[in-house]
């Protein structure tokens, strides 16, 4: 029975030490401390109810109350919240000893966490203990439950300072403190670095829209001025020289038009074109009438003439 008993005890495999502290107990079953061995390694290996029924023999036959924490952590792993807080705020609780009522509470906190009240559990690890700046057996796991706590509560920086306490009080590795300060130190960096590129991108997103705005307005006028000159558009000053170049060029005009005149007069006098058509209004006599008109002018005035010139008749 020893055998096992020490062998339960220096397994590292929580199931080994189980089996070890189980084939003990067959052999002493009425023997407290080989009740206590059964229900702490089965506590270890994770077999609640198991643990739960050894722990409490073992309270009524050494009617020690440090098995409370342990057996209220075991009511509260078999969903049993109530029995559990029952257990660690009892009149039980108020007989245990020191060392154990920090235990105790330590307990209280994960029910009330697991009730889904992380500012009562935060609460709960309050005590003396604490903040008292002394360094006990239990201190690790007292800061790293507060720190769990806190977590719990959406306090992360404050977590991570009780983390690292933690981790400086475990000496004997009980917990992985050290683990989660890290982790959470590296979310903090991750976190700054965010916030840094995120304000670069601000920045950057800023100063892109002041100059986009600048060029644009600058695009604006410059195609405002190449539309104007394209347009025709016509500059103040530039508008006399443009006026005395279109009377220059009016002038031109009206010499060529001149000259052409004075050449369509002195054309040659080559004989009209008989096939040449000339448009005749209606109403306005047409160049044949004037030259009949002609012709019967010139005949009365001949006829007048040898009227004249016929001798008178008897």
């Amino acid at each position: 029975m020893a055998r096992q008993l020490i062998a339960a005890s220096l397994a590292e495999d929580p199931e080994q030490a189980y089996r070890h502290a189980q084939a003990a107990r067959q052999l002493a079953a009425r023997v407290g401390v080989v009740r206590e061995s059964v229900g702490i390694a089965a506590y270890r290996a994770g077999h609640w109810a198991e643990a739960l029924a050894e722990l409490r023999a073992a309270r009524r036959l050494t009617g020690r109350s440090t098995y409370l924490p342990m057996m209220a952590d075991s009511e509260r792993a078999l969903g049993r919240l109530d029995r559990a807080l029952d257990l660690a705020t009892g009149p039980q609780a108020d007989e245990a000893d020191r060392a154990t009522r920090i235990e105790l509470k330590i307990v209280e906190s994960g029910i009330r966490r697991d009730q889904g009240l992380p500012g009562a559990a935060v609460v709960a690890l309050q005590i003396p203990e604490l903040t008292d700046g002394r360094q006990r057996r239990g201190s690790a796991r007292l800061y790293y439950a507060y720190a769990d706590a806190l977590l719990d509560a959406g306090r992360d920086d404050e977590a991570r300072e009780w983390f690292a306490r933690a981790a400086g009080a475990d000496t004997q590795g009980e917990t992985d403190a050290d683990e989660r300060f890290d982790e959470l130190d590296q979310l903090a960096i991750e976190d700054l670095q965010a916030g840094d590129d995120g304000d670069d991108d601000e920045d950057e997103d800023d100063f892109g829209l002041e100059d986009y705005d600048g060029d644009l307005d600058d695009d604006l006028d410059g195609q405002d001025n190449e539309a104007g000159e394209v347009s025709g558009g016509v500059q103040p000053e530039d508008a006399d020289d443009l006026d005395g170049e279109a009377g220059e060029v009016i002038d031109a005009l009206g010499g060529i038009q001149s000259q052409d005149a004075g050449d369509l007069d002195g054309e040659d006098d080559s004989p009209p074109n008989p096939f040449e058509i000339h448009y005749v209004a209606p109403g306005d006599p047409g160049p044949d009438d004037e030259d009949a008109d002609q012709v019967t002018e010139a005949r009365e005035d001949d006829g007048a003439g040898d009227q004249d010139d016929d001798p008178p008749g008897p």
